[in-house]
């Protein structure tokens, strides 16, 4: 998928082998970067800055389109709910006389990047498909969103099945393929610090990666390549039969 120059393919076999990534020779372009950060808010405030004005401005990607963050989990500052919420404010900010509706615990306006999040046979969208909202109609309670090149209305009720996705789960993306990836790491999400989930959201970006968080996280998610154990009953109930 990238050159085998690409630092994002060396660090994903680096990543893959429980070896830490590394940085670029000196002066050398790069397209895999780690940025430290120790505090929380830190991470999740440069996080921001990078999505809206440093990334863009480098790399001449859309903000929106082009540069998806990935989250190890739902909660917690770092999670996928609270940076929804932090790049929303940012990068589509409620314009005045401007309609958006309040639904299912977001507050949903024109232009934001949205993902669906189970299948809909129906309207032919299916969980993970990430699109835009064109417009909302608050008379008709409806609302349009732009999957690919495809228009798809909701009704208000629908919007269950729709969240905001300026940041998603990195188990979210499998499948995906995104221009940029920005994935914050901290000791906050300790549970799922696993090697599996960093390679998987590395993979993710085709022109460019940037981890950007707490040194110890990262090192603790590439030493680690045990898989989160499932108590699912399973076993036993295979063996009581």
């Amino acid at each position: 998928r990238q050159a085998q120059q690409s630092q994002i393919v060396v660090n994903a076999h680096r990543i893959n082998q429980g070896l830490a990534p590394e940085e670029a020779p000196e002066g050398a372009e790069s397209d895999f970067y780690f940025v430290e950060r120790q505090a929380l808010d830190q991470i999740a405030q440069t996080l921001k800055h990078l999505v809206k004005t440093r990334i863009p401005a480098k790399f001449k990607l859309d903000p929106v389109r082009e540069v998806q963050v990935l989250c190890p989990m739902n909660r917690g500052s770092l999670g996928m709910r609270e940076l929804n919420l932090g790049l929303q404010a940012e990068l589509n900010p409620p314009r005045p006389g401007e309609p958006s509706v309040h639904k299912f615990g977001w507050e949903f306006r024109p232009r934001d990047k949205v993902i669906q999040t189970e299948n809909n046979y129906d309207k032919n969208v299916f969980n993970g498909d990430i699109g835009q909202i064109l417009s909302l109609d608050p008379v008709e309670q409806e609302v349009v969103i732009q999957f690919d090149q495809r228009e798809v209305p909701y009704a208000y009720g629908e919007l269950d099945e729709i969240s905001l996705a300026y940041a998603i789960t990195i188990h979210k993306s499998q499948g995906s393929e995104f221009p940029a990836v920005v994935i914050p790491l901290a000791m906050q999400q300790y549970m799922l610090l696993q090697r599996n989930l960093v390679y998987t959201g590395v993979t993710r970006g085709k022109r460019l990666v940037v981890v950007i968080g707490q040194p110890k996280a990262l090192a603790l998610a590439v030493r680690n390549d045990r898989t989160e154990q499932r108590f699912s009953g399973l076993l036993a109930r295979l063996r009581a039969k």
